[in-house]
């Protein structure tokens, strides 16, 4: 029998890339999308037939995480073997403006789910939720699962509110439920709002003389990025495990913001010279000695996570899981196609 497996989340980045991963596996694969007025499907598109809807192994419901109603139909109707909930509102940022949409999704839609599954009787359904290193917070790197959780927006608080959900369910219900707490991951697919896809794209287009400055808030946090890529294939690992457990996926390595400009500016082919500090801080094009890159205030977040550092030699152990994107060759791959 083919396993069947429910994805929230499948029209983003990761759930664009689990979705691959397990068809390759030969999974029949699920995926909740939200009713929007304009398509929002263009990363599962070449996997996705959504002309003629001919594709068996790709199947699309129309859902929402603040919507029990839709998740109790779809999950009763489909009968997953496995449900990814990599659904959520996703930016850090934008969770200061709208903390309780953010808390409803992020918080109560994992909640949701494990209170369908808990009450599931045709299976025992595995459950995977996508945990953030933002939960991590002012915590001292490098964060390990053991590391105390110390959030600083509200979309870490309702990460960390879904994290111990999950481990709730698993020891109140006997649940198999499994948290993977995920670092900071990239890939082309990154949306534009998030700084990486800005910094690439944005240096991309000044270099082809389509755009003129680059605005951007903190350039001293530092993060550990990964691939996108890499790291979906954690979230199967993880839910293959006999014994449901938590673990982090990340690669050890730590960069700054500002890192990442000089890095990405290199291999584009940018000559970049930084000047002055703090708010006046500005990347100047060494060529032309025009200013491409500016610090605006309103990009900076109220609470700041300084450094997030990912220790994942349980995830090395126990899943035999190891990054093979190196930082560089990330950057590469998205700058590859930006072009």
């Amino acid at each position: 029998m083919k396993k069947i497996a429910l994805i929230l989340g499948i029209t983003g980045q990761d759930g664009s890339y689990l979705a691959e991963f397990l068809m390759k596996k030969k999974y029949q694969v699920h995926g909740i999308k939200r009713r929007t007025s304009t398509p929002n499907t263009a990363r599962i598109d070449h996997i996705f037939d959504s002309v003629n809807f001919d594709n068996k192994k790709l199947i699309m419901h129309h859902g929402d995480l603040s919507d029990a109603g839709s998740l109790n139909r779809i999950i009763n109707e489909i009968n997953p073997d496995e449900i990814y909930n990599l659904a959520a509102q996703s930016h850090v940022k934008i969770s200061f403006q709208i903390p309780e949409y953010t808390s409803d999704v992020n918080a109560m839609g994992p909640l949701r789910l494990l209170e369908i599954i808990r009450h599931y009787k045709k299976k025992k359904i595995k459950f995977y939720q996508a945990s953030s290193s933002e939960m991590f917070g002012k915590s001292k790197p490098p964060q390990n699962e053991k590391t105390l959780f110390q959030p600083r927006s509200v979309y870490a608080i309702s990460k960390v509110f879904a994290y111990h959900s999950v481990i709730h369910y698993r020891e109140a219900y006997n649940l198999h439920a499994c948290n993977g707490i995920l670092f900071n991951h990239e890939s082309p697919r990154r949306g534009v709002n998030f700084v990486t896809k800005k910094i690439i794209q944005g240096l991309t287009r000044i270099k082809n003389g389509k755009q003129k400055i680059l605005i951007l808030g903190n350039l001293y946090s530092r993060r550990d990025w990964g691939h996108a890529k890499d790291y979906v294939e954690s979230m199967w690992r993880i839910l293959q495990q006999k014994k449901p457990d938590d673990f982090v996926v990340a690669t050890r390595t730590s960069h700054s913001v500002k890192d990442f400009i000089n890095i990405s500016a290199k291999k584009i082919g940018i000559k970049l010279i930084w000047k002055n500090k703090g708010l006046k801080e500005v990347g100047i094009d060494k060529t032309n000695n025009k200013t491409i890159i500016t610090v605006n205030k309103k990009y900076f977040r109220e609470t700041e996570v300084d450094d997030l550092i990912g220790d994942y030699s349980k995830a090395k152990r126990l899943l035999k899981w190891k990054p093979k994107y190196s930082f560089n060759a990330l950057v590469d791959d998205m700058i590859k196609n930006e072009k």
